[in-house]
């Protein structure tokens, strides 16, 4: 398997798995999208809580010159280790988020 295709199974595959869970309140429904031709993939959130729609991203990674950028993190906790203890390599994970896109290191 190549590196581009070994990378995009690992996004999917943590992204399905964030999925599964469900909000500890109000009536949110997570969404996975994929898109293997372009590289890019997303957990969308929507729904209700309280009265108030929600809705928009919640994850956001795009695959780019051999590099795996996470766009947008709102995961508690962050995907990034779960990317890397999954097997994508540190020095291919960038946190396109901050400026001047930084190369992860692990603590």
């Amino acid at each position: 398997m190549d590196t581009i295709k070994s990378y995009q199974a690992v996004i999917k595959q943590v992204i399905s798995e964030y999925a599964k869970l469900r909000p500890s309140h109000g009536n949110i429904h997570l969404e996975p999208i994929f898109d293997d031709v372009n590289s890019r993939y997303a957990l969308m959130q929507f729904g209700w809580d309280r009265e108030r729609r929600v809705r928009g991203n919640l994850i956001y990674v795009s695959i780019k010159d051999g590099k795996v950028l996470i766009e947008y993190d709102g995961i508690e906790g962050g995907i990034t280790q779960d990317l890397i203890q999954r097997g994508i390599p540190e020095r291919d994970v960038v946190l396109a988020f901050l400026p001047e896109f930084e190369v992860v290191r692990v603590k």
